[in-house]
């Protein structure tokens, strides 16, 4: 559906029918076809069945929602086409991966009932791909579901695949098992990367192209790669991106997308140039610039954000929803199409959340809220009702009519009675990998060979001396002697002082990955745990046992029953806290508030909910009724320092302080 446009924007009105395609039903009607033909050739002339036969009308035969699919997505002129009518793009980001499923129809349904008409989403491959050729496709994973689901609703999709995409996630998206090789060259030619992404390719074309428009499916547009202008390593590298897609079988429009930092450099031939941006004084730049390099061709801001990321220990970001609503109105007015960069954020749920590092390192916090048009739970805000005034306005049809909010409660404050400390818990573990000096978290020989991409990692060794440790570390790391906290190893803190010892003591660093960075020019050097060698008085320590923490599900399982004591008078620290929420009646959305504990992740049932941390500016976790159950539900808390009274919940998130963006 496109929604109707006064003439004044010179946007008219267009709609197909669609009904869902299946690559079975189109195998079908090939073998009916072949099997008619084939019987008509058979026939003798001047019989009757053949006289039959040569009435038949064979256009017929070709269903109508398949038979007007012949151009798709075009770019004529200053306009988009669809077929033959001009197109207009009302577009909206939702990322599956960072929405429960159970309620990506309730966002879609939103989107729809604000005024848009496209769904666009990234497909995360460090999540699709865990270990080389072993594809996840299940779940919250489940690409394909979600694709077709936002056709049921109505709505056009364009898929942004990667295989970087930014988006906040760890490494943008790219699996941390590239980097065991030491030489690996990440969005290059290089061949170590280009060979991993042609497999990854291989699989993920095989069900991205039977949902394409020109098979009957929603996706009308793919785009290539990612803000690559801005990185702009290899020449090469973009047209093997656009030849891997087009040899898999993807027939729809291309595009690529970039910021005012790479624009100049991420145009590139046969692909249709679309620009990111937040202010009406980039619109102008970018738009000139568009048209100076690639002439009259239809304009599209591919991201407008309409918020912005917050980063553990900062501001909330906030954009005033009636600035997002002028914006938007120029940006049309501007004769451009328009996608909402978030329309809905989300959840980093896990450990999959991304970070920059320019002049300091600042990792993402776990909710992508992102002040978008919905909330991070899905809930209604000023620039949701703003904008769907708006678009109502030019649709020219009625708008559908909004769902109901999902209801949210606020549980009884909860305390965890049973605890294990991490000292105790090591027994319980796989056996730890043995190594003469220190190893990356990729590196590990773990995983079926494919290294630790998440969480935590435990190095031990024994020392029989005090004095200055120092190393590089990434991204934080805790210092033990014996089980005694000494302090923090990290970016800004490279040494810590050994206090007095006798004897031969353990010295242990529990380090965290607290996310990849996913934008910048230095994703090559995105290795977690110890890096290289760490050194005592200058002298590298050896004879490391190291254990993966990733926190996984079957992580949990070794933790049985017996294994959990109550909690100690004084707890030792880091430590697994356990307690068990009951719930006697359906269970609704709620947030949970950690006042008093001051770091480390939660655990629901065996779902990671994400990390959390005093220094703010996230002061809740967005707990999804849909992962809760009716009676018992687990939870474990996994906390580095401290460790507060109760779980509280409440009804509405708290972000911290708020910063207006510029």
């Amino acid at each position: 559906m496109l929604a109707a446009v006064p003439p004044s924007r010179a946007m008219s009105k267009w709609s197909v029918g669609r009904k869902p395609s299946r690559t079975l039903g189109l195998l079908l009607l090939v073998i009916l076809s072949y099997l008619v033909l084939r019987r008509y050739l058979h026939l003798k002339p001047g019989s009757c069945d053949h006289n039959v036969a040569q009435r038949l009308d064979w256009y017929n035969l070709v269903p109508a929602w398949l038979r007007h699919r012949q151009s798709g997505l075009q770019a004529n002129g200053q306009h988009f086409m669809l077929e033959d009518s001009t197109f207009w793009i009302f577009g909206g980001s939702v990322h599956y991966f960072r929405v429960p499923k159970e309620y990506w129809r309730d966002r879609l349904l939103k989107m729809k009932a604000c005024g848009l008409n496209t769904l666009t989403t990234y497909v995360p491959w460090n999540l699709h791909e865990p270990e080389r050729g072993k594809f996840d496709f299940s779940g919250n994973l489940d690409l394909e579901a979600f694709v077709l689901m936002a056709e049921e609703i109505g709505l056009w999709v364009i898929l942004r695949p990667g295989p970087y995409i930014c988006s906040e996630i760890d490494l943008g998206g790219l699996p941390s098992w590239l980097l065991q090789d030491s030489g690996m060259r990440l969005r290059t030619t290089y061949k170590g990367f280009t060979e991993a992404v042609d497999l990854y390719f291989d699989h993920l074309m095989s069900r991205v192209v039977p949902l394409q428009y020109k098979h009957g499916g929603p996706i009308i547009a793919v785009q290539v790669e990612n803000e690559y202008g801005s990185y702009n390593r290899d020449p090469a590298y973009m047209p093997y991106i656009k030849k891997a897609l087009e040899d898999r079988g993807i027939v729809e429009l291309l595009l690529t997308s970039d910021n005012k930092d790479g624009l100049q450099k991420g145009v590139m031939d046969g692909v249709l140039a679309t620009i990111n941006l937040q202010s009406q004084h980039e619109l102008q730049l970018l738009t000139n610039f568009l048209l100076s390099v690639q002439r009259v061709q239809p304009k599209m801001v591919m991201e407008y954000w309409t918020g912005w990321f917050d980063s553990w220990g900062g501001p909330h970001n906030i954009l005033d929803s009636s600035e997002v609503l002028k914006t938007v109105s120029a940006i049309l007015d501007a004769g451009s199409s328009i996608n909402l960069y978030m329309f809905h954020g989300g959840t980093n749920f896990g450990f999959i959340n991304g970070a920059m590092h320019f002049h300091d390192y600042k990792s993402d916090v776990t909710s992508y809220d992102y002040d978008a048009v919905l909330t991070e739970a899905g809930d209604y805000t000023a620039k949701y009702f703003k904008l769907r005034s708006f678009f109502g306005s030019i649709s020219g049809v009625p708008l559908p009519p909004q769902p109901d909010l999902l209801p949210k409660i606020a549980y009884e404050p909860l305390s965890l009675n049973f605890y294990l400390s991490l000292w105790d818990a090591l027994q319980y573990m796989e056996e730890p990998v043995n190594s003469e000096k220190p190893v990356n978290m990729e590196n590990l020989p773990i995983n079926n060979g494919n290294g630790q991409s998440f969480g935590y990692t435990l190095y031990e060794t024994t020392i029989a001396s005090s004095g200055v440790l120092s190393g590089l570390v990434r991204d934080r790391g805790q210092v033990f002697v014996n089980t005694v906290s000494i302090g923090f190893l990290d970016y800004e803190k490279q040494k810590i002082v050994i206090p007095l010892i006798q004897g031969y003591t353990r010295l242990r660093i529990l380090v965290e990955n607290r996310g990849r960075v996913n934008y910048g020019d230095n994703i090559d050097d995105q290795r977690k745990g110890l890096i290289g060698n760490i050194y005592l008085n200058d002298s590298p320590l050896k004879k490391f046992r190291i254990y993966s923490l990733d926190m996984k599900k079957s992580f949990f399982q070794r933790f049985s029953v017996d294994k959990w004591s109550p909690i100690p008078a004084v707890p030792t620290f880091p430590a697994f806290f356990l307690g068990v929420l009951s719930i006697s009646l359906s269970p609704f959305d709620t947030f949970m508030k950690l006042e008093g504990w001051e770091k480390g992740v939660v655990f629901i049932n065996g779902q990671n909910l994400g990390r959390y941390w005093n220094i703010g500016p996230q002061e809740t976790l967005y707990l999804p009724g849909a992962w809760l159950d009716q009676g018992i539900n687990q939870v474990i808390v996994f906390e580095e320092k401290m460790a507060g009274p109760v779980i509280q919940f409440t009804e509405t998130p708290h972000l911290g302080r708020n910063q207006y963006l510029d």
